[in-house]
């Protein structure tokens, strides 16, 4: 199935759900349809000497317990095609089971799961996940993903497949996911999942040099805050 997002009228692309693969029609820009994909390329080689480093002394002190400390997870990227984006692990083993077992035992984790798809308090998390996670340093393979073109360093929040059903709207699909964005950087613990998709349209909207540069430096500020989640 594929869905044409120019036939779509504004008002119906904040409340439909696309699903299967999604024909984007890029809007105009030299910045947006290029120098943005060449920009992320450059920034990931030239940090790869600072990064790789620091990605490996996090990986041996993950693995510390004895299982892998990367993990390969499922996302939908543009276009609604899915990809493997690869993580350091902050989550015991079987945490998919972990969680069911969680929400089964407290409807209050339930309804909040079902409202942000993600738990303030997640026991799934491990002791060292949580300072990965405060810190946003579990994301930084994400670079990989970066370099191969699944993502950009700026964009929306990469989403799950299970969770586009759930997302209320198309601007998302235009975009590739971003290591950091605007919903990223915002109060993201107090709103709703649905409530990404505002951020993703403004974002669709206002892409430019300007707008990334400012999220990135927005992005420093919360890592040095340790307000990541």
């Amino acid at each position: 199935m594929t869905v044409h997002l120019n036939d779509i009228d504004d008002n119906l692309n904040r409340s439909s759900t696309p699903i299967g693969l999604v024909a984007v029609q890029c809007r105009p820009g030299l910045y947006r349809n290029g120098a943005k994909r060449a920009l992320d390329v450059l920034i990931v080689l030239l940090s790869s000497i600072v990064v790789v480093p620091v990605i490996a002394v996090l990986a041996v002190i993950i693995a510390l317990d004895g299982k892998s400390p990367f993990y390969w997870n499922e996302r939908v990227g543009r276009g609604g095609r899915t990809f493997a984006m690869l993580k350091l692990r902050t989550m015991v083993p079987n945490a998919d089971r972990q969680l069911e077992k969680h929400l089964a035992a407290d409807p209050a984790a339930r309804a909040e799961w079902e409202a942000t798809q993600k738990l303030k308090r997640d026991p799934r998390i491990t002791a060292v996940g949580r300072y990965l996670r405060k810190l946003s340093l579990d994301e930084l393979p994400q670079m990989w993903n970066v370099l191969v073109g699944d993502m950009s360093i700026v964009g929306p929040r990469p989403m799950m497949p299970s969770q586009r059903e759930l997302y209320p709207g198309t601007a998302y699909y235009s975009l590739r996911p971003g290591i950091t964005g605007p919903w990223q950087v915002s109060d993201r613990n107090q709103c709703t999942f649905a409530q990404r998709a505002d951020y993703d349209r403004e974002y669709d909207l206002s892409l430019c040099l300007a707008t990334d540069v400012r999220l990135v430096l927005s992005t420093v500020s919360v890592v040095l805050k340790g307000t990541g989640y």
